[in-house]
């Protein structure tokens, strides 16, 4: 953590300097309160007869003590505040940059749930050790040292008094935060289970609303929150019996002190005020002692939030990176050699000895029943997943001789799920555009216009090879409607539409469409391969897809079954050889199968 701190050191010993600060004068108010009511009102050494002046000169001391210790409090929280929050903002920062470089089986093992709480809520708990750290060890040092040392300036029998009552109260708080602290852990698990489901059922409500289930998950939510309530219930339990036993300690001090006290009284050698004082640096030290219970209490959980932090800052991606990143004289090449793969944590082969080479601007389709590999296929292309034998070479070189960046730019991808983000439609389909940074949609009207221009008419471009300008121009805000999240103000049609001219507008050497048309009717889906075949010809377009007629056309067509290659050739040559392509043409077009289509 030392690494995040330690910029903000400066702050934090300012922030120390002020709290000893505000510490030092409600540590010099009682011993004047006493003096107050011991030669002010009392008139100790003034036989007996009130001193007005002596009040009024204390008293306003008093006042402008106070005054200037609230300053110093401000400040310090101030101070602590700043250096709190960036330390968090800089954790959120990396933990964010981390989650980034995840591989997919790095996020399936963390969890979606587990990581958004570990970068909000774990983090605040971070925040709030640092705070306490800084604050909560200054004030209750000095807290408790200063009364104590007054409490032996006043009386030496009851600093002595005072002192009896710490190892049982210091043994109490250290017992209950040992019995706390393992269910400090379960409590950020519980958090997280509740956030899965949370974040499982907002982004497919209209499944749940669908199929009517509304009440099931609100079962299924309502037992994670309460198992959630249950493990805070007994934390707070714990820390419920902590402080009234604590505080009954101390007040049983007050309690000896006042009868001790009455006796010296009686005796002469001490003053009520004195006994006054006393009581004040003993409510002090019960203070003390009581943001000593928070501050473990905080400690307790901050480290424990901070150890799951530490599990995604320390993660190394599992993908490494190669060093080439270089351009190649062939563009688009991509050939398999030998490809066998399974998941991780996974005995079953998805692909098995896959061997196909596709050359610059063919268009190469995949088809299969589903389960047989496909999408897997296309996906060890841009890397995002590693072969568990074999090689996937993108011109010419192995895909992990690149750098994952490198490699992703030749390639553009567009899904069946199509993933849209809550920005206007511009600046979806512009994360394809390489020179079209955020700043040209946020900033206000007439600012960067050339820059704009150029790049509106780029989307333009793409939307109109796939498709979707049509659509997009007849609402009223145009390219820059606002698309909600995830998409959902659109249809799925419209959805796939904009996602493929994001890959269009790429102008990637290699464009892969896994199932992106699904969603499209049979008149626009060829529209949009007419369209794309006149402005990226030379680009290598491989295709996943269900339908007959999304393949037909292709320079060759790959029949995957089991995880491996069973057919390969045109729509007419398959239609001849192969019997897996004949079914799924028979099951598509009425059994019309002919040479000719």
């Amino acid at each position: 953590m030392w690494k995040y701190i330690k910029k903000y050191i400066p702050h934090a010993l300012l922030a120390v300097l002020f709290m000893g600060l505000e510490v030092t004068m409600d540590l010099k108010q009682p011993s004047i309160m006493s003096r107050i009511v011991d030669e002010g009102v009392l008139g100790v050494n003034n036989g007996g007869v009130s001193d007005l002046e002596i009040i009024w000169k204390l008293g306003l001391t008093m006042i402008g003590l106070v005054l200037f210790g609230g300053v110093c409090g401000s400040m310090n929280n101030l101070t602590v505040s700043y250096a709190g929050q960036n330390i968090g903002n800089n954790i959120r920062k990396d933990c964010f940059r981390g989650i980034m470089g995840f591989s997919f089986p790095q996020m399936d093992k963390f969890g979606t749930g587990s990581l958004v709480t570990r970068i909000t809520n774990d983090v605040t708990q971070v925040q709030s050790f640092f705070s306490m750290c800084v604050r909560g060890f200054v004030r209750t040092g000095l807290l408790t040292a200063g009364s104590i040392y007054y409490m032996f300036s006043i009386n030496r029998t009851f600093g002595l008094i005072v002192l009896c009552a710490f190892p049982p109260v210091l043994g109490w708080v250290f017992f209950s935060i040992a019995r706390a602290n393992p269910l400090f852990t379960r409590l950020q698990e519980k958090l997280d289970r509740l956030n899965s489901i949370l974040q499982e059922d907002v982004s497919g409500i209209r499944v749940i609303k669908a199929y009517v289930r509304e009440a099931y998950e609100k079962i299924r939510f309502g037992k994670a929150n309460d198992d959630l309530l249950k493990t805070n219930w007994s934390v707070m339990l714990i820390f419920a019996f902590m402080n009234p036993v604590t505080h009954t300690v101390l007040y049983l001090i007050i309690a000896v002190i006042l009868r001790v006290g009455a006796v010296k009284v009686a005796e002469g050698t001490v003053t009520p005020g004195s006994i006054m004082a006393a009581i004040t640096y003993t409510t002090q030290l019960l203070q003390g002692v009581g943001m000593l219970i928070m501050l473990f209490q905080n400690i307790s959980r901050g480290m424990i939030s901070w150890k799951r932090l530490k599990a995604v800052l320390e993660s190394e991606p599992d993908l490494k990176d190669g060093a080439h990143d270089a351009e190649t004289d062939v563009t688009g090449e991509v050939e398999f050699r030998n490809v066998f793969f399974s998941y991780p944590d996974s005995d079953r082969q998805v692909l098995t000895g896959v061997d196909l080479k596709i050359n610059k601007g063919e268009t190469v389709a995949i088809m299969g029943a589903t389960g047989c590999g496909k999408t897997t296929l296309v996906n060890l292309i841009p890397r995002f997943y590693d072969v568990s034998e074999g090689q996937i070479l993108v011109d010419g070189i192995d895909v992990r001789e690149y750098k994952q960046q490198a490699l992703r730019e030749k390639i553009a991808v567009a899904l069946q799920k199509s993933e849209l983000f809550s920005v206007s439609v511009a600046e979806n389909i512009s994360w394809g555009i390489e020179d079209a940074p955020p700043e040209l949609f946020a900033d206000p009207p007439g600012q960067n216009g050339a820059d704009r221009a150029a790049v509106m008419e780029k989307i333009a471009d793409a939307a109109k090879t796939a498709q979707a300008d049509s659509f997009i121009t007849a609402t009223p805000e145009g390219y820059d409607t606002l698309v909600a999240e995830r998409g959902m103000s659109l249809s799925g049609g419209q959805k796939q539409r904009v996602s493929i001219a994001r890959a269009v507008a790429r102008n990637a050497e290699i464009l892969i469409l896994d199932d992106a048309t699904s969603a499209l009717d049979l008149k626009t889906e060829a529209e949009f391969f007419d369209a794309l075949e006149k402005t990226a010809p030379d680009t290598t377009k491989i295709i996943v897809a269900q339908r007959i007629a999304t393949v037909r056309r292709a320079d060759r067509i790959y029949v995957l079954e089991n995880g491996k290659i069973a057919a390969a050739g045109t729509h007419e040559e398959l239609l001849r050889q192969s019997g897996i392509y004949r079914d799924i043409y028979d099951s598509q077009l009425g059994g019309e199968a002919t040479v000719n289509g």
